[in-house]
């Protein structure tokens, strides 16, 4: 009897054993499942401070980036135009030490923005030279003014200066 017992002892302790290499063989095994590894990949800044207030949209590592900046109360139903006003004078000291920047120069403010009534759409009638405008900065414009607007979305906007227009043109983000 006492043979019979240590058996069931020994089958037990094998049958443990080979249950837990082969979890630990399957452990190994899909370690790794197919993934290489690669080197540190870095993202921008998070959005810090105040959610609430005026927002464009500067440079951060050569794409688009949203700047959330608090101000006093509300500049009113002109925020559009405040906010592209905010856009070409350009990133504060804190922000250019952060790594951002513009394209947009400062002469298109003073501008005047215009939602279209009869079709999805914005005319940004802007002080400045629209036609040289670099694409990055046409896209900050047009972000911007989207954002402002709708918070969301990508109605087509016109960029219209003293020198011409250029055609209606969603926010690449949007």
């Amino acid at each position: 009897m006492i043979r019979a017992g240590r058996r069931r002892t020994v089958s037990r302790r094998r049958a443990a054993r080979m249950l837990l290499a082969g979890g630990l063989l399957l452990t190994v095994l899909t370690a790794g499942c197919g993934v290489r590894p690669s080197d540190v990949i870095t993202g921008r800044a998070a959005v810090s401070g105040p959610s609430a207030g005026p927002g464009f949209y500067l440079i951060s590592h050569g794409e688009l980036t949203l700047v959330l900046r608090a101000t006093k109360p509300s500049p009113g139903p002109s925020l559009p135009a405040a906010t592209l006003a905010l856009l070409a004078a350009g990133p504060t000291p804190s922000e250019r030490s952060a790594g951002l920047s513009s394209e947009v120069p400062p002469d298109v403010a003073p501008a005047t923005v215009t939602p279209s009534v009869d079709e999805p759409g914005i005319t940004v009638t802007m002080s400045g030279a629209v036609l040289p405008l670099s694409t990055v900065a046409a896209n900050q414009i047009i972000c911007t003014v989207v954002f402002a607007v709708s918070g969301q979305g990508s109605a087509p906007v016109t960029l219209v200066g003293p020198d011409g227009t250029r055609p209606p043109w969603p926010c690449p983000l949007g």
